[in-house]
């Protein structure tokens, strides 16, 4: 099973973002441009501006000088919003299937696993939200 980089890219693209945006007079930047920095395919940067957008997060523009700009500063997005926009599922899941209900485990595993799941997964967001992008890019630039 291999590790989910959504997150990742997002993060990066945000960063890149807020590093490049501020620079250019219309705040405008293409996929093509963030993929370079995130060095991947511009369709995985185009798919993930689209959540990104979907949450409120970034903002598209068409037509002569197309491209994406942030609709918010980098100080008023959190890394627990960056999670929420690419990551539908949650962190951890329970069985695809339901365990066998004739056994004590089987049957009585989901609540508690459900339970310790999702506190793990609060305490995530938690933390996620102390962080900005405004953050990210500091720390990424300092020395």
């Amino acid at each position: 099973m291999s590790a989910n980089s959504r997150m990742t890219v997002a993060t990066h693209t945000l960063t890149w973002m807020a590093l490049v945006c501020p620079r250019r007079p219309d705040g405008i930047v293409t996929s093509d441009q963030i993929a370079n920095s995130v060095n991947t395919n511009p369709v995985v940067i185009r798919r993930t501006l689209g959540n990104l957008r979907d949450a409120g997060l970034v903002e598209s523009r068409r037509g002569v000088g197309a491209g994406w700009r942030l609709a918010r500063t980098p100080e008023d997005i959190t890394l627990r919003d960056v999670y929420l926009a690419v990551e539908p599922d949650p962190l951890l899941a329970l069985h695809a299937t339901t365990p066998n209900q004739k056994c004590p485990v089987g049957t009585g595993i989901p609540p508690v696993l459900r339970d310790a799941y999702d506190r793990a997964e609060e305490s995530m967001k938690r933390e996620l939200a102390s962080v900005t992008i405004a953050d990210v890019l500091r720390d990424t630039l300092a020395p």
